[in-house]
Formats: C-alpha cells, sequence, structure tokens
C-alpha cells in the first residue's frame, strides 16, 4: 500500500485533482494509469480509496470511491523539542516521532540553545514523508520556535514532565506515564536546560524525569520518551 497526502481533500469529495507537481510523479514516475487504485489522506484522520480517471502528466485526477475517518489515538503526545546544533539531528526526531506516533512538535528556545532558526517547510515535508511511510492519517502539528519562557505561561492540560540531566530527585519516565492521559514533554538542548529554567518548570507544574541511566542526546531523549508513551497506551 502506498499512501499520498493532500491537505485540501474534503470528505465530502467525489473527486480530485492533485496539483502539478504530485501529478507529475504518480504519472510519470510512478507509472500510475486510468483505472489504477490510489490511497489518500488529507491528514486529518481521513483515508480515501480513489480510482484515476485522468492521468495527464500535468492533471491527475481521480474518483473517490470511499473515504473513512480512522479513530484518533485516546491520548495526545506533545514533545516540546529545543533544536538541535544540526537541523539534520533535529529531522531525524521528526521523522522518528512521527512514525512512533506523536501528535504536537513545538520547538523551544532555551537559554543553552546553539541554533535558534529552523527550515519549518522543510521540516514540515519531512513530517508528511514520514506519515505517509508510516501508513498514518493524522499529520503531526509542527508549531513555531517559541522561548521556553513563553512556553511555560501557556495552559497544559494533562500530565506534564521535563527531562533533564542535573543530579536532583527524579523518576524514570517509564514509571509515571498513565495510559490514555496527554502528556507534554520538555527536552532541552545539547548543554540542558539552565538551573532557572527547570526552577520555572518545576514552579508551573511539571515533574522532573529521566529516560535512563545514561546521558542521551537531545534528540535521542526525545525519541526514548517517544517510545516509552507507545509502549504504555500500546501495551
Amino acid at each position: 500500500m502506498q499512501l499520498f497526502y493532500t491537505p485540501d481533500l474534503e470528505p465530502t469529495a467525489n473527486s480530485f485533482t492533485f496539483d502539478s507537481n504530485e501529478s507529475k510523479h504518480i504519472i510519470k514516475v510512478l507509472r500510475k494509469r486510468i483505472g489504477d487504485q490510489l490511497w489518500i489522506t488529507n491528514g486529518s484522520g481521513y483515508l480515501f480509496e480513489a480510482n484515476i480517471i485522468g492521468d495527464t502528466i500535468k492533471k491527475c485526477e481521480v474518483e473517490i470511491i470511499s473515504s473513512k475517518k480512522t479513530h484518533a489515538k485516546s491520548h495526545k503526545l506533545h514533545m516540546v523539542v529545543a533544536p538541535t546544533k544540526m537541523n539534520d539531528r533535529y529531522e531525524w526526531f521528526l521523522e522518528k516521532a512521527t512514525e512512533i506516533g506523536v501528535d504536537e512538535i513545538t520547538p523551544i528556545i532555551c537559554d543553552r540553545s546553539e541554533r535558534k532558526v529552523l527550515k519549518l517547510e522543510r521540516m514540515n515535508r519531512v513530517l508528511e514523508s514520514a506519515m505517509k511511510q508510516s501508513l498514518q492519517t493524522y499529520l503531526p502539528v509542527l508549531n513555531d520556535p517559541i522561548p521556553l519562557s513563553e512556553f511555560l505561561d501557556k495552559p497544559v492540560t494533562g500530565l506534564q514532565f521535563i527531562a533533564h540531566c542535573e543530579e536532583t530527585e527524579r523518576h524514570e519516565l517509564k514509571r509515571r506515564v498513565t495510559a490514555d492521559k496527554d502528556i507534554t514533554i520538555l527536552i532541552g538542548p545539547e548543554g540542558d536546560f539552565s538551573l532557572q529554567e527547570i526552577a520555572r518548570a518545576l514552579q508551573k507544574g511539571y515533574a522532573p524525569v529521566a529516560m535512563g541511566k545514561t546521558r542521551l542526546r537531545t534528540e535521542t531523549a526525545a525519541i526514548v520518551a517517544c517510545t516509552i508513551v507507545a509502549s504504555i497506551n500500546n501495551g
């Protein structure tokens, strides 16, 4: 099964025409022809079955045969992760987190952040590709970067955790996660959160957690957190 993505496809649509770029990919690269079946998602939970009725390179048109809304998970995972120094490491996190099952990502700018500018358009393409590859129908939300101080002022529902490396009392994340609960997890930059940032997060109700016995890179810690949440909710 190969999944295509277009956010403009409405659940009530009877037909749809792909843009020129996607049409060229479908017809010229994948060599699809009239009568071939396609599976499409709009990234909002719908899965469409369609047949090609027009197969020109600039205009691939499909007839919608059926549409089905897939059930959303019983929990939402919001990963709030500082950008890594190297863009490709953050993109790796986005790809793998999408495959595992993240719902929302917010890049946070911290006291020790080395990177403060992100290529969001490119990163959204990474999310789209990972969603299609893993045959999911919900596209994770990627928010604009925001200073940690501003994020901590936002209301948050569900469980709230901050993962840091300071030698203070922390609990293993796997022992604090509860199934079917919304979860927000803060992951700091390579130099970790500052003591002031940790203190403020604790004041805002974030519980301190650890991912294990070893010191992890930002993107590794974020993936471990996603995996723990997924395993507890899917177990």
